[in-house]
């Protein structure tokens, strides 16, 4: 591993920026229709749930990421097996919010660019940071996070002031009943993006202060997921739920409402910066994550000589994974309900099952 170090608040800051991503512009938890911003609130608890089972494998193997102490739980042969899916899901998941920027940018600013050249571009500079150093990533981290505050705060105040907002759009409350809000609870806004938080057990032995995880993590996950609730309630009172559903990023169509004085118009730049900023950063994590995964797994030397492979199959898939953003979406729709489940509380869970059952056997032994 890297011999670095990051601040309680760089990781917060990181965490924070993690769980915005992509989902911060693109439509979600819209089974639950107006109450799409209660699914995520629960989906938001069933990420605390999460942590707690995250939190104990960290504290039984505080120096090792994911990649390493599967090895210890599963033993060498079959621990060696999960830490490679693990790494090949974090790659999986970069590729896929590469993909989400890349579109984004397309259909809104640069509609004649290939999406090619800004895929390899947007890869490079990720490449370039991640050289660098994580430290380097969490002090940029700190940095961006208060512009991307300032694009929030000038964008909210931009929706306000053109008096697009109406929340009669948001009732009746619970119009379809509970069954649906639990349903996409349970199935999408745990999964994604709070499940995808899972990602941080392999950073946590980077924390200078490794008593603070706790205090760091919920707080970024609170704070991320009410930020959120209260996106999808703006998008849906401003354009109403059916239009929140048709369009492919509620939050651009949202913006690009606003008009004041017949001048300040065409104001998608704050979302298009708002994504570059979240995506970069969430991009980065799953990049990172996935070098120190390999390093760990091949036994390398650094995980510098491996940026340069594995960003040029970021490029490579990010083209091929889906002809089109359509197919796109219903692909990582159809992985967030089926497949991450496993990464994000199945496998976690059997980890904490056997290192519980391993801990009485231990004690039990040494009573004896």
């Amino acid at each position: 591993m890297e011999k670095a170090k990051i601040s309680a608040i760089q990781l917060f800051v990181l965490m924070f920026m993690f769980e915005m991503g992509t989902v911060l512009v693109i439509g979600f938890g819209l089974d639950a229709k107006k109450d799409a911003w209660l699914a995520i609130l629960l989906g938001m608890f069933g990420g605390i749930i999460f942590f707690f089972i995250y939190s104990f494998l960290f504290r039984q193997y505080p120096n090792l990421p994911l990649t390493g102490y599967a090895r210890k739980v599963f033993g060498k042969y079959l621990g060696w097996i999960i830490g490679l899916l693990y790494i090949i899901y974090f790659l999986y998941s970069a590729i896929d919010n590469i993909r989400s920027f890349g579109e984004l940018l397309l259909s809104s600013t640069m509609p004649k660019t290939p999406l090619l050249a800004l895929i390899i571009l947007f890869v490079l500079v990720i490449c370039y940071v991640l050289y660098l150093g994580i430290e380097v990533l969490g002090r940029t981290a700190e940095v961006f996070i208060v512009i991307l505050i300032l694009l929030g705060l000038a964008g909210n105040f931009l929706v306000y002031a053109s008096g697009n907002v109406d929340l009669h759009n948001l009732q009746p409350f619970l119009e379809n009943g509970w069954k649906p809000i639990l349903t996409t609870a349970l199935l999408e806004t745990s999964n994604f993006p709070f499940g995808q938080m899972v990602v941080f057990i392999m950073l946590l032995p980077y924390l200078n202060r490794p008593e603070s995880v706790k205090k760091v993590w919920l707080s970024a996950l609170i704070s991320s997921g009410l930020v959120l609730s209260y996106t999808i309630s703006l998008n849906i009172a401003v354009l109403g739920v059916e239009e929140v559903e048709r369009s492919t990023f509620p939050l651009l169509s949202t913006i690009g409402k606003v008009n004041l004085l017949e001048f300040i118009q065409r104001m998608d730049v704050i979302v298009v910066l708002t994504l570059l900023i979240t995506v970069f950063f969430k991009a980065s994590i799953f990049f990172y994550v996935t070098l120190i995964g390999i390093v760990d797994l091949f036994k390398l030397k650094n995980y510098q000589q491996s940026i340069l492979p594995v960003g040029c199959i970021l490029i490579f898939g990010s083209m091929v994974w889906a002809p089109n953003f359509a197919e796109h979406i219903e692909k990582g729709k159809y992985f967030d309900r089926y497949i991450n489940v496993y990464f994000h509380i199945i496998i976690p869970l059997l980890m904490l099952i056997v290192t519980l059952i391993r801990n009485r056997f231990k004690k039990k032994n040494r009573s004896e």
